[in-house]
């Protein structure tokens, strides 16, 4: 069976890369050779990546032309994308759209053969991804600033969840990659 992972960019503070606060602008000015080229490998190791519309659409016009050393993984890697409005993923035969309940289509999308899925942006949907307690593993990547706003990665929950430290990796620009896994997994 195929974990999900929830792998995203936040500040210290716990805040989104999301662009309201300035984070993905930090993130956009490291120059970490290094963390770029392991985040990359990381890329690879994804069966499929998982996103909302929002974020697909703006992928869309992103990657296809862009030089970036995660175009290459982010182009030819297979998306799923979580949408109730979206009928097509137009010329991008490598996108398939999944429209039903999310809780059933990720329990579908695990029980598939292939490597593990990687929940690829937007803040709301990782957040519904975390509330509906999916998540097989999560890989922070903490970037060294504080944002002070914007809105945090984790939604408000029912119960506090336990997680258990999986992995941790840090890169001479500050960067951190935290990879936790729930407890009882």
């Amino acid at each position: 069976m195929r974990k999900l992972i929830l792998g995203f960019y936040v500040s210290l503070d716990g805040k989104s890369a999301d662009g309201d606060n300035g984070i993905r602008d930090v993130m956009m000015s490291i120059d970490d050779p290094e963390q770029e080229e392991y985040f990359v490998s990381r890329l690879w190791e994804a069966g499929a990546f998982l996103m909302g519309r929002k974020t697909y659409e703006i992928m869309a016009g992103y990657w296809p032309t862009s030089d970036h050393p995660s175009a290459k993984a982010m182009n030819e890697i297979p998306k799923v994308v979580f949408s109730r409005t979206l009928e097509s993923a137009d010329d991008r035969p490598e996108t398939r759209i999944a429209g039903g309940d999310t809780a059933e289509e990720i329990a579908k999308l695990k029980a598939e053969p292939g490597k593990d899925l990687v929940a690829a942006g937007g803040t709301e949907f990782m957040q519904s991804l975390i509330k509906l307690g999916v998540v097989d593993e999560y890989r922070l990547w903490v970037l060294p600033a504080i944002t002070g706003k914007g809105a945090p990665l984790v939604p408000e929950l029912n119960e506090a969840r336990t997680l258990r430290l999986v992995k941790s990796t840090a890169f001479p620009s500050g960067i951190l990659e935290l990879v936790y896994a729930p407890a009882d997994k």
